[in-house]
């Protein structure tokens, strides 16, 4: 027997990433949509949630792809209505409105997985595997990438709740998060708003771990040539970079092959096939963290107004 899956909010990141996942896993069956506009080819589209679990019977699971502003709203009521969830990242546009979910979905003995495709790029898991028995010095993140070629007409990234750069910057913190062994903090952080949006386009952070270890991060989403997704560790025995958003490793001049990013999402599915028949809950908040303590702590700098 297959899960019978639908899936809410049919944009950009579910037809390039979500539906061919969806495809590849046997695990699951995709039996209906819901979407404010457009339909998904071959099965059937609903308005909204409500209508979807009316029109589709048996529906067991959903994956949840819309922006994060309206997010806890429809969490809750799939939950309520009895359906194993999966989140697209982030989980939520707040800490507090995200606090109860874990419990929610545990007290209805229902699965809960809040994603982090990053995690799941095939050179992350051997950094983390080379770095756990290792004296780490620096580390230096830098994650530039054009808005307009990845977020064509998103109006909903540039108000607040969006994250704006932090959107992909929580790739970066979810893949600093899985690499390094301690809990990190920030310290310090410069904010770059547009002076007509309402989130910021760029983002300089410095953190630090428990053993006071130096990170600094670079977020800018106004990089047109030569966009990059890396970590630069420096450690006693080498410096490794993880590149291409966790695709490539390179290890003291040892590199691994560019390889597929579809494999992210295919293991986040692999992921909640396992969650739903147990029916846990696998929902970490540490990159949402990050990412509330650096507009905790941001100082807002105003730079020139952006059009897409």
């Amino acid at each position: 027997m297959t899960i019978k899956l639908g899936i809410l909010g049919v944009g950009k990141i579910a037809h390039d990433q979500h539906l061919p996942a969806i495809a590849a896993n046997p695990a699951f069956t995709l039996v209906g949509a819901a979407n404010r506009s457009g339909a998904v080819d071959g099965i059937p589209t609903f308005p909204d949630l409500d209508a979807l679990v009316a029109g589709v019977p048996g529906l067991e699971a959903i994956a949840i792809c819309t922006p994060p502003q309206d997010r806890h709203t429809i969490v809750r009521a799939a939950l309520n209505h009895g359906l194993h969830v999966m989140l697209e990242k982030p989980p939520g546009a707040s800490l507090s409105e995200i606090a109860d979910l874990p419990g929610l979905a545990a007290s209805k003995n229902l699965a809960l997985f809040a994603t982090y495709h990053s995690r799941y790029a095939p050179a992350v898991a051997p950094a983390k595997a080379w770095l756990a028995d290792k004296h780490i010095t620096n580390v230096r993140v830098r994650w530039k990438e054009n808005v307009r070629q990845w977020h064509p007409g998103q109006a909903w990234i540039w108000e607040p709740g969006g994250l704006g750069v932090f959107d992909p910057g929580i790739n970066a913190m979810s893949s600093l998060t899985e690499i390094l062994p301690e809990a990190l903090l920030i310290t310090k952080a410069d904010l770059s708003f547009p002076a007509n949006r309402g989130t910021p386009i760029a983002a300089m952070l410095e953190l630090t771990d428990i053993a006071g270890l130096a990170i600094t991060v670079e977020l800018d989403w106004r990089q047109v040539e030569n966009q990059m997704w890396e970590i630069a560790v420096d450690t006693d025995a080498g410096s490794l970079l993880l590149s291409g958003g966790g695709a490539m490793l390179d290890i003291a001049g040892t590199k691994t092959d560019d390889q597929d990013q579809h494999a992210e999402y295919e293991g986040l599915y692999k992921r909640f096939a396992e969650l739903v028949p147990r029916r846990e809950v696998d929902f970490d908040i540490a990159p949402i963290k990050l990412i509330a303590d650096a507009f905790m702590l941001g100082k807002r700098i105003e730079v020139e107004a952006f059009t897409d």
